[in-house]
């Protein structure tokens, strides 16, 4: 075995999590990370406890061997919180992920290195970093997580948040400010309940190509349901009408949760036709039914919108324009929509899009790209893996010791994003590197 370490390219969820793995099987990893918060990324580093999970608390553990690792965690810390239904803070859990890498580091000292930097180039199995340093390893794994939304073409203005995950990016608000936010998805939400929590009582109007919310968990966890073969197999028509006759038996929610472990399986298995016309036709759809929120924080927002304050539209954003006391939105509504009016006055625009992948532009990755040793997936999503998760290089071959694991490995798996489908590959990625 080798004795070089395991390069780990990003400190958040999928990254922090490998390493800890891969030390408790007996195989040392580094650990670069730009922002320095190994452990907790993006979506565990926030403060404000409106920020819930969207899975329950009962299958959120770390490990894909004990998925109550966190509620036991929680049993343990925080008794009082100890509900197997609930959905907690997302500050919360990024804290046992803190003491989960902790306590790993201590019972395998020297296996976890951490290095805070830039990674911006590959070369055979070594990384570059922005400021010329060079770290050597045995293998690389791109774990560097969701990337912040795309900001195209937006006039600059401090009353236009592109990144709302950025330090206080709200603060500025006031309690009776108009807000227009481009997206109606989980983002959307989380920024509602913060605004909320800091004392905002004005409107908002949001925006996005169908207008679809979120749809909510159900109360309580019964199981996911057998899928039979008609839906696993055979066209994608087939397919959705044998989802739809289950969902005529069953809570739909139970559908979903049925085909979450298989999903990544089956994205690998369906040429790229049946691909493009899940993406064209069935992706909000899939959006909005798969990744859910609680169900208090539906009702949160079922009421701002029976009250007026938080409207959705279906449409496409045209343009911004700014002047000294706010903005001007120009949106175009959608086909068949019963908006007449396409302009919106507003105080801000907040950018809740979701996270902009982009392997093309992305430094790091666009370099694999033009070296040949990476190439994109058919439709152009993101990288191109292997069942395996390794990247697949311009000719099809496999990269032996270049891996995708989490958001980056979405075009490949689609389903990559959330820990209890991240904790199986971390799993699965920690035997293959630790033969």
């Amino acid at each position: 075995m080798s004795t070089l370490p395991v390069l780990i390219i990003g400190g958040g969820f999928s990254g922090a999590m490998l390493a800890a793995r891969l030390a408790e099987k007996g195989r040392a990893s580094l650990i670069v990370e730009q922002a320095g918060n190994v452990g907790l990324g993006v979506a565990y580093g926030t403060t404000d406890d409106t920020h819930r999970l969207n899975v329950r608390a009962a299958n959120m553990g770390a490990l894909a061997h004990d998925p109550a690792h966190f509620l036991k965690w929680l049993e343990q810390h925080h008794p009082d919180l100890a509900d197997g239904d609930a959905f907690i803070s997302r500050r919360l859990y990024g804290a046992y992920l803190l003491e989960r890498l902790k306590a790993v580091r201590a019972a395998h000292p020297d296996l976890i290195e951490t290095v805070q930097g830039k990674a911006v180039a590959v070369e055979g199995t070594k990384i570059v970093l922005e400021d010329g340093r060079t770290l050597s390893g045995s293998a690389i794994v791109i774990a560097t997580g969701n990337p912040a939304p795309r900001a195209d073409n937006a006039p600059a203005s401090t009353r236009i948040i592109n990144d709302p995950w950025a330090g206080e990016a709200l603060s500025a608000i006031q309690p009776d400010d108009s807000i227009f936010i481009l997206g109606t998805s989980l983002t959307m939400a989380d920024m509602v309940l913060g605004l909320i929590r800091q004392g905002w009582t004005g409107k908002a109007v949001a925006l996005s190509r169908r207008g679809l919310m979120p749809r909510p968990h159900i109360h309580g966890h019964p199981p996911a349901p057998p899928m039979p073969d008609a839906a696993l197999s055979g066209p994608l028509s087939k397919r959705l009408h044998a989802a739809r006759q289950m969902a005529t038996q069953m809570e739909w929610q139970r559908v979903m949760d049925g085909y979450r472990p298989v999903t990544g399986r089956l994205w690998l298995e369906v040429s790229p036709a049946e691909r493009a016309r899940f993406l064209r036709h069935l992706r909000p759809w899939w959006d909005v039914h798969r990744h859910r929120i609680a169900p208090d924080v539906f009702e949160t927002l079922g009421q701002l919108q029976a009250d007026g304050r938080l409207v959705a539209h279906a449409g496409r954003l045209n343009d911004i324009t700014a002047d000294d006391s706010g903005l001007d939105i120009r949106w175009t509504p959608a086909p068949r929509s019963s908006d007449a009016s396409g302009l919106t006055r507003t105080d801000w625009f907040i950018n809740c899009t979701g996270p902009a992948h982009d392997a093309v532009h992305t430094p790091l990755t666009a370099s694999l790209i033009a070296a040949g040793r990476a190439r994109l997936e058919p439709l152009g999503q993101g990288l191109d893996l292997d069942s395996d998760g390794r990247l697949l290089n311009r000719d099809g071959q496999a990269e032996t010791a270049l891996f995708a694991l989490g958001p980056p490995s979405r075009a490949a798996y689609w389903e990559s994003t959330a820990v209890p489908d991240i904790r199986q590959r971390i799993e699965a990625l920690s035997d293959l590197l630790n033969p």
